[in-house]
């Protein structure tokens, strides 16, 4: 089962990615893969150690003997698809991706949310693989700031599907976000060595917003480099609120 507040369990069909924007900086994957890369390893030769620490080589795989993992899985589950990786990264092919929407579809009694920081090929992928989208996918997009909030949603907004949500972790800087046609926000504070501090005035307003526009609002961490010390309590509460959409065809 996943550590991570509003999943379930992580299925990672492909492993490896890049960085591309300032959320990427302290990626929490970047190290977890790299304790792995070693002869054999499940990430050999997808890091690298530099000056900074270990960093993506840009390398991605898919992973097929990963693909009939939620088949295996009898009781519906809510599913972070490719927690180590990008399913949308340029990387991987168009075969490669139906692999994995293929997958799902297989198992359409669980609820993959996918997540990613390349949202424009999420929606050319998403409407040539139409077919296989059903209310059991829901497509997210990370926003950390306004430049990259103002770059994705709009790609994110012409995704086909039934659930479309944010993660705003690690949140930046202050959000004004467009939330017609999104199902549902995610904020959360950088954790981990070198994490960037959080403004509870930025975590507030994307509640406002979300409040007014009835959008539902998981507020996941303050995070911090001991992020359990920080806890998870906006204003007295925790905020776990979920979108009312589900898989379990």
């Amino acid at each position: 089962m996943s550590r991570i507040e509003w999943t379930d369990v992580t299925w990672n069909p492909t492993r490896g990615c890049s960085r591309v924007s300032p959320g990427c900086e302290h990626c929490y994957a970047e190290r977890q893969a790299h304790r792995m890369n070693h002869p054999g390893g499940a990430y050999e030769g997808l890091t690298r150690m530099t000056a900074r620490g270990p960093a993506w080589t840009g390398d991605v795989r898919l992973v097929k003997d990963q693909l009939d993992a939620p088949l295996r899985w009898k009781k519906p589950r809510m599913v972070f698809v490719d927690s180590m990786s990008d399913l949308f990264h340029s990387h991987l092919s168009g075969g490669q991706i139906v692999e994995v929407f293929s997958a799902m579809a297989a198992a359409p009694r669980h609820t993959y949310q996918i997540l990613t920081k390349r949202p424009r090929r999420m929606a050319v992928w998403s409407k040539i693989y139409e077919d296989l989208i059903g209310p059991h996918l829901w497509f997210g997009a990370s926003v950390e700031d306004q430049e990259r909030a103002d770059e994705r949603i709009p790609w994110l907004g012409v995704t086909p599907t039934a659930v479309r949500f944010l993660s705003c972790e690690p949140l930046l800087g202050p959000l004004e976000l467009d939330l017609d046609g999104i199902s549902w926000v995610i904020v959360g504070g950088e954790s981990g060595p070198g994490a960037r501090p959080m403004d509870g005035a930025w975590v507030r307003s994307i509640r406002d917003q979300c409040v007014r526009e009835s959008v539902p609002f998981f507020f996941k961490q303050w995070g911090g480099v001991r992020k359990k010390a920080t806890g998870r309590e906006l204003d007295g509460r925790t905020w776990d609120e979920m979108p009312a959409v589900r898989g379990g065809a």
